[in-house]
């Protein structure tokens, strides 16, 4: 083992608490979730960011020591790549998104270039007991929330769309002002994508009490196989937290990698809805999406917002051809609760009236 000097520490490590210097080891097990500490072979003129653990985009530049995770990504105008069956040190590997996940890259978007190559150092070693000389190998799970088998205690209003970029975040954030500024204790969740802080810190932004993403849950990205297990384990946290709705983002689209397929095939989470809003780009992409919710998973959509919404051309299609309220969250943020529906606001009625007695 050795003490490496690093000088940024991605968000996707952000509940272990590392700080410079982190000691690594040369032994790598090559699966998520593992941290490890890398050196940047290159320089980029774009995408060229590093969030921290404080959720701070800080420059990258060749020769930067820095301490990700392994994990995969699957974004549609991004970066995808898989965790590589072995990894040692000398590997070089590619920096896949701003949070921090490291893995092999397999293809990349013509607006992100080429992503930053590293050469992997070790895999970061933890310290837990005091006192105690003997290190932990470093992982998300290491730092991750109980695993509780429980309901979230509050009605959820899921937030879907066509594809990364569809409005889901602009929607979910504008919502949770509308129903925070009626005095509702609002939590926040995005229980699919690839880690990155931004979208939880916008939701506090707009007055969320608490938020919490999959990578709280331990993983640094979510797939078919993870998606449901970290939506079970971030909605069962927030069973105590005395909120009184929850807004949860599905990041990518219905139809992506990230498992929100999966998500929406499980009766308990997919019931837990009290309402579902679906976001697109276009009029083909609304339309599409709403026969798919319906016909696959039996879900009525709500309310439409995103890019098809952004001007009178969208909405009037949406409201006269499909017959579903139409609302853009940058125009009529005020309007959003209104729009939802009357079964939501019956159940959020109901619960303001119980907080309110003696």
């Amino acid at each position: 083992m050795r003490k490496i000097e690093v000088r940024k520490i991605g968000s996707v490590t952000r509940r272990l608490g590392l700080s410079s210097p982190v000691t690594t080891q040369d032994t790598i097990a090559a699966q998520a979730g593992t941290v490890v500490a890398a050196r940047l072979l290159n320089d980029k003129a774009g995408y060229n960011t590093l969030e921290d653990v404080h959720g701070r985009m800080v420059r990258l530049n060749r020769g930067d020591v820095i301490v990700g995770a392994l994990g995969g990504r699957a974004a549609l105008h991004g970066y995808a790549g898989r965790v590589p069956e072995s990894v040692k040190p000398g590997s070089r590997l590619a920096l896949l998104n701003l949070g921090g996940v490291i893995g092999a890259c397999d293809s990349w978007h013509p607006s992100v270039g080429p992503p930053f190559e590293v050469e992997i150092l070790g895999q970061v070693v933890l310290f837990p007991h005091f006192r105690h000389r003997e290190g932990v190998p470093a992982d998300l799970a290491s730092g991750a929330l109980p695993d509780l088998a429980s309901a979230p205690g509050a009605p959820l209003i899921y937030v879907a769309g066509t594809s990364m970029d569809s409005g889901k975040t602009s929607f979910a954030c504008a919502l949770i002002r509308d129903l925070s500024d009626r005095g509702l204790r609002v939590g926040g969740v995005k229980t699919t994508g690839v880690s990155l802080l931004r979208d939880t810190l916008a939701m506090r932004d707009h007055g969320a009490a608490l938020t919490l993403d999959f990578t709280d849950a331990g993983y640094p990205a979510t797939g078919p196989g993870t998606a449901t297990r970290a939506a079970r384990r971030i909605l069962g946290a927030l069973a105590c937290e005395r909120l009184d709705v929850i807004v949860v983002e599905t990041g990518d689209g219905i139809l992506g990698q990230y498992g929100v397929q999966e998500i929406l095939d499980d009766t308990e989470l997919r019931g837990w809805g009290a309402a579902f809003v679906f976001c697109a780009q276009d009029p083909v992409g609304a339309q599409g999406g709403i026969r798919l919710l319906a016909e696959r998973w039996s879900i009525t959509v709500a309310l439409v917002s995103g890019p098809v919404t952004d001007n009178a051309v969208g909405k009037t299609f949406i409201e006269a051809s499909l017959g579903i309220p139409a609302l853009n969250a940058f125009d009529d943020p005020g309007l959003i609760h209104e729009k939802v529906g009357c079964a939501l606001r019956g159940c959020l009625e109901s619960r303001s009236a119980i907080r309110e007695q003696p």
